[in-house]
């Protein structure tokens, strides 16, 4: 795997993100993932203003997550996004640490599949301009 398919972020979970019991709402990691896919797509230049640009959109068709660990208010996290798929669909992994002790608390990932803008169409292959962001052969 290239490393410039992989990027991470830290964050610590806040206070509102909170459940009644003081750990983070199991809702609240999809944010954790998007704020940590979003610097991946960054970083490959293909975020969703080039996404659009270049006529497709990326919608999420699948998520699964593994809770192992619960995470804590103003606990230092570590998330990272790998892509882990690129061909007919894009996957990406996600692991989230905590920094001090590099315990893993989650591991999950996402499907997204390229939707033609114009014609609301689902493309069946990787369309070529996400292709040669990523550097991938033709």
């Amino acid at each position: 795997m290239r490393p410039e398919w992989t990027h991470h972020v830290e964050l610590s979970p806040a206070f509102h993100d909170l459940d009644p019991m003081g750990i983070v709402w199991h809702g609240h990691y999809f944010k954790y993932f998007e704020i940590a896919r979003c610097a991946l797509l960054q970083r490959l230049d293909y975020d969703f203003e080039q996404m659009r640009d270049s006529g497709f959109a990326w919608p999420v068709v699948d998520l699964r997550t593994k809770y192992i660990r619960p995470l804590k208010y103003g606990q230092r996290l570590r998330i990272e996004a790998r892509l882990g798929e690129w061909e007919n669909r894009m996957r990406i992994d996600y692991v989230v640490r905590d920094v001090d002790t590099g315990l893993v608390h989650t591991k999950a990932h996402t499907l997204q599949v390229a939707v033609e803008i114009a014609t609301g169409e689902m493309r069946l292959v990787t369309p070529e301009v996400f292709r040669q962001r990523i550097g991938a052969p033709t």
